[in-house]
């Protein structure tokens, strides 16, 4: 059992703050790497972070896992927070996520989906995602989409 599971044993439907890093997966042709998940929605690669794990480390664990990709530099965007990240499950349970951003631009291994949290993955323009994109995901990709190129030439 998980840390998040444990917790839940104590606290119930309770809301809780987690933090959950993430990253931009950006390919050579300035495409996003977005993932769909079961519930049919579209975001971001990343999980949530176990005790004792660095937010990199749990990055790089939550790629291998759900992808089968080796990440390789990690890039800090940014760090969201906010009501915008509110989640409450069907199962009851609530939270608010600490997003911790990450851009990455080198990766290898070929992209195959656990099938079990990621169903799908694929690279996107930033300005044809799919619908079913998760709102706070296309409202950043939005503001990435301007910066991309002076965001990449940094993280070269």
């Amino acid at each position: 059992m998980g840390y998040i599971e444990e917790l839940r044993k104590l606290v119930g439907n309770q809301p809780l703050i987690l933090v959950r890093p993430s990253v931009a997966v950006i390919n050579k042709f300035g495409q996003i790497l977005l993932v769909k998940y079961q519930d049919d929605s579209w975001g971001i690669p990343g999980g949530l972070m176990d005790l004792g794990e660095s937010v990199e480390d749990c990055l790089r664990r939550e790629a291998k896992e759900e992808l089968g990709i080796d990440l390789g530099p990690l890039h800090l965007f940014g760090v969201f927070s906010g009501k915008e990240l509110y989640t409450k499950l069907r199962n009851g349970h609530e939270y608010y996520n600490v997003i911790v951003g990450y851009i990455c631009t080198d990766f290898k291994g070929d992209i195959k989906p656990d099938g079990e949290e990621v169903i799908e993955a694929k690279f996107y323009n930033l300005i044809e995602v799919p619908e079913s994109t998760q709102p706070y995901i296309k409202e950043k990709l939005k503001e990435l989409g301007p910066n991309l190129q002076q965001l990449l030439g940094a993280t070269q």
